[in-house]
C-alpha cells in the first residue's frame, strides 16, 4: 500500500515521502498514529503542491541572499567604541553589534545570527567578519572598530 508520511519514521522515509508499506502496519500502526496517509487522489495533489510552494520560498530566499550578498560586497562598516590604552576597548564589540551597524550604515537588515563572529573584537582596527545570508552564500565583510573621540 502506499502512503504518504507526515512524520520522520526510521527504516521508512521522511517526513512528505511517498512510500510502499504493508497493508497492515499502515491501517494497525500509522493510520491510527497520524503518522501517515493514504496516497490516493486529494492527498496526492495536496503533496505535490505543498512541494512546489516550499520550492517557490526556497528560491525566494535564495533570489533574497544574492540581492543582499551583492550589496554588501566591497563594503566597510564602522563601529565606534570606547578604547583605553594600547587600543583595547572597554566592552566588546558582538555580534549584535554589527548587525546594529549594518542596519544603521547600509539599510540592510541582518539577523545577529547570521553573523559568524567565533570571537567579540575586543581591540581597535579592521576585522574580515562572514555574513552567513543562505546555506549556500556567504559573504565577508570588513568591519573597521574604532575608538570613540
Amino acid at each position: 500500500m502506499k502512503v504518504i508520511l507526515h512524520k520522520d519514521i526510521e527504516h521508512q522515509g521522511k517526513q512528505g515521502d511517498v512510500v510502499v508499506v504493508a497493508e497492515g502496519y499502515a491501517r494497525n500502526y500509522l493510520f491510527p498514529r497520524k503518522l501517515a496517509a493514504e496516497a490516493i487522489g486529494g492527498e496526492l495533489k495536496n503533496l505535490q503542491n505543498r512541494i512546489a510552494q516550499q520550492e517557490r520560498r526556497t528560491a525566494k530566499l535564495l533570489g533574497d541572499a544574492e540581492t543582499t550578498a551583492a550589496q554588501l560586497t566591497d563594503k566597510v562598516v564602522t563601529v565606534s567604541v570606547k578604547a583605553g590604552e594600547n587600543s583595547r576597548l572597554y566592552g566588546r564589540v558582538t555580534a549584535s553589534d554589527i548587525a546594529d551597524a549594518i542596519s544603521k550604515e547600509l539599510k540592510i537588515v541582518v539577523d545577529k545570527r547570521k553573523v559568524g563572529l567565533l570571537d567579540p573584537i575586543k581591540s581597535v582596527g579592521e576585522y574580515d567578519v562572514p555574513i552567513k545570508l543562505h546555506r549556500d552564500i556567504t559573504v565577508s565583510l570588513k568591519v573597521a572598530v574604532v575608538a570613540e573621540s
